[in-house]
């Protein structure tokens, strides 16, 4: 039971993590960012904060505590058509109706004076994050013998935490010169 439980926080946390971080990039990137987190109208920090910069590193906590759920729903999820089972449980549980007044979620439409919608871009972005952790996750975890999909992941999830220490270390040493 505790290496079912440890194999599902495990990997869960990597999909999570890898999956924050290719679609973040190409979100970023994608639909400039940098304008939206500097504009002086919202609360963000800026896309140079060095919390910011770290956000990825913090993303292991957070596939912890999506692993433990995942673990917990397991019977459910780990079956014939579980990815869907997850990706709507994100997407309905964690996007739509979350308790806070986040954007995209119903308490967000009411509440937020931008509304929900303000940046469209970013439901793109958590709706496809969503569904890659689903698949991913489910996909690794029924199917535990491929040695080269254990590796890729493997390494792609440390080059993921690697970039943003160079890129804190980089930023640190420009400031020091």
């Amino acid at each position: 039971m505790l290496n079912i439980f440890l194999t599902i926080v495990l990997k869960t946390t990597v999909v999570h993590t890898l999956t924050y971080f290719l679609v973040g990039f190409i979100a970023f990137t994608l639909f400039n960012y940098t304008a939206t987190l500097s504009h002086p109208d919202n609360n963000f920090r800026p896309a140079t904060d060095p919390l910011v910069r770290a956000g990825v590193l913090f993303q292991p906590i957070r596939g912890i505590l999506f692993g433990v759920v995942f673990y917990l729903l397991r019977g459910v999820v780990f079956q014939t058509n579980g990815w869907l089972i997850l990706w709507a449980t994100l997407v309905i549980v964690g996007i739509l109706s979350t308790f806070a007044p986040a954007g995209y979620s119903i308490e967000g439409l009411i509440y937020l004076k931008r509304g929900s919608g303000a940046n469209p871009g970013g439901l793109v972005e958590i709706l496809l994050q969503s569904f890659l952790l689903s698949v991913t996750t489910y996909y690794w975890v029924t199917h535990p013998g491929i040695v080269w999909l254990n590796w890729l992941i493997g390494i792609l999830f440390v080059i993921a935490l690697l970039l943003p220490v160079l890129g804190l270390v980089a930023g640190r040493k420009d400031k020091e010169n």
